[in-house]
């Protein structure tokens, strides 16, 4: 078999795969308003996003007031494309939460609540990582900054490993540098976050989306390439990422807090650069709405219950965390095989999860305790998961 002839069913299985990978409901890229390169706010955000590989940077004041300024002022589109940056796609896309700021920040960043809980459709598990000499801790309760008060600056490493993804069902996890920046931007409290991937992600593994993604149930193989049909030998990796979120206090007859984020990401294949604009804000979508539901929910527990709940679990022996954890991922494989998505398979022992960190149990276990919470079906049953906790 000649050269020309593999190379030719190459290019001909890279092109049905791009088929495939893109969904053929996505808008128009020439749809969305485009933010150009000469624009000073895609350019503000590159420079927070320099400030966070730095450490020993100075923080660029007036990158971070065109950006506030940017998120603050009323726009036709809340959404918009960004120019392509280290050969990464990015968008932009802003939403409000009927939340005051104190709340949003004791929910949203706080050591004692799992990042997961209030991105339930993004995220599997975030993991602070303290053993780097730069990271900082996350506060339990942050305190609010007058206006001639000096930005606070956190840094840290993060561990993160997403849900799958809405198209192909695969899902990663890589590692992240991050910046936290609190402030007061014209009497107003911001918080400015900052993320930029180091090295590629690990190779993507097929997941399944379980019913409705906004029941937060999701299969997760373990195994390479995607559960789509045509896609199974894809070895994809998200080779980068970077972004800035902007959340500032809004509104003066209800209380809100508006997000704005500024994403960019290059994943694929084979070095190809896959991802669309139109794919990373109809991830950023799928984030908002279920943080929206969370937080403006009347059954949101408190933050001194969620904290309760996590420091029980993390008090229990580790057999019965691990037993706990066994029963989910057995549902969650159930689910998945009745779905037609995977073949039935030989079940995990419980000494399976040995090499799993503790905290990813935890915050994987949380996140059923937060579903019977808020009034929706838990994989773990109701009165075997209190009986759990209460032990």
């Amino acid at each position: 078999m000649n050269n020309n002839y593999l190379r030719g069913l190459w290019l001909l299985l890279v092109a049905l795969a791009v088929l495939l990978f893109t969904p053929f409901w996505l808008q128009s890229a020439c749809a969305l308003s485009v933010l150009d390169t000469s624009d000073t706010v895609p350019a503000a955000a590159i420079k927070l996003v320099k400030f966070c590989q730095e450490p020993k940077s100075e923080l660029d004041e007036h990158a971070v007031a065109t950006l506030v300024e940017y998120v603050l002022k009323n726009k036709p589109m809340k959404e918009a494309a960004l120019p392509k940056t280290w050969e990464a796609t990015g968008a932009y896309y802003e939403f409000d939460t009927a939340v005051n700021f104190t709340t949003f920040l004791k929910y949203s960043y706080n050591k004692q609540i799992p990042s997961a809980l209030t991105s339930p459709t993004s995220l599997r598990y975030s993991i602070w990582n303290g053993s780097s000499a730069q990271t900082q801790k996350i506060p339990a309760d942050w305190s609010t900054i007058l206006p001639a008060t000096k930005p606070v600056v956190i840094r840290g490493m993060q561990h993160d490993a997403i849900t799958p993804d809405l198209t192909t069902g695969v899902y990663y996890e890589y590692d992240l540098q991050r910046t936290f920046i609190l402030l007061s931007h014209k009497g107003k409290q911001v918080l400015i976050t900052i993320s930029k991937q180091v090295d590629k992600s690990n190779i993507g593994k097929k997941g399944v989306i379980i019913g409705k993604d906004d029941e937060w149930n999701y299969y997760y193989s373990n195994e390479p390439g995607s559960a789509k049909t045509g896609l199974g030998w894809v070895k994809s990796y998200i080779y980068d990422f970077f972004s800035v979120g902007v959340y500032v206090e809004v509104g003066t007859s209800q209380p809100m807090v508006r997000s704005g984020m500024f994403q960019w990401i290059r994943a694929g294949w084979s070095g190809i650069n896959f991802a669309q604009t139109e794919h990373i804000i109809i991830g950023m979508k799928r984030y908002a709405r279920n943080f929206r539901l969370i937080m403006e929910s009347p059954k949101l527990p408190s933050v001194e219950q969620i904290a309760s709940v996590y420091q029980r679990l993390a008090a229990l022996p580790s057999y019965d965390l691990k037993q706990k954890y066994a029963a989910l991922q057995q549902a969650q494989k159930s689910l998945a095989v009745q779905s037609g998505k995977i073949r039935e398979g030989q079940t995990k022992k419980t000494d399976a999860y040995d090499k799993i960190p503790k905290e990813q149990i935890i915050e994987e276990l949380m996140l059923e305790y937060f579903k019977i919470a808020i009034g929706k079906n838990s994989l773990i049953e109701k009165k075997q998961f209190l009986a759990l906790i209460d032990s």
